[in-house]
């Protein structure tokens, strides 16, 4: 799992599918992007890699007319792996943590720093 920055982007490209062994099953809960899907549906249709489970996409929502709903080797998930019983709560709470943080001029908590990707 990582962030997607220049770095990353197409991490997961022809080379690295052609490194796994066939019974590999790739899981991608990271960012879209990191994987490239051209390379990804080269690997499933050459029976280079097992399978794939997926929550992250370079177009999201996934559009209806992509051909990873085709496969019955692929899952697919909605890309909401944070949403859990009580999240809204607790990030209502979380808010207000770092609003009162902020006026009495102290350190955020859970800061995105975008060269981090997060």
């Amino acid at each position: 799992c990582v962030p997607l920055l220049p770095t990353t982007r197409g991490l997961l490209g022809e080379a690295a599918f052609a490194a796994m062994k066939p019974s590999a099953v790739l899981i991608d809960i990271s960012r879209g992007g990191v994987v490239e899907e051209k390379a990804l549906l080269a690997a499933l249709d050459n029976g280079r890699i097992r399978g794939a489970a997926l929550d992250v996409f370079a177009t999201e929502p996934l559009p209806a007319e992509h051909p990873l709903w085709g496969y019955d080797n692929v899952v697919v998930t909605p890309h909401c792996a944070a949403v859990y019983d009580g999240w809204d709560i607790k990030s209502v709470r979380m808010f207000a943590d770092n609003l009162a943080r902020y006026r009495r001029g102290e350190p955020l908590e859970n800061v995105v720093n975008p060269e981090r990707g997060y």
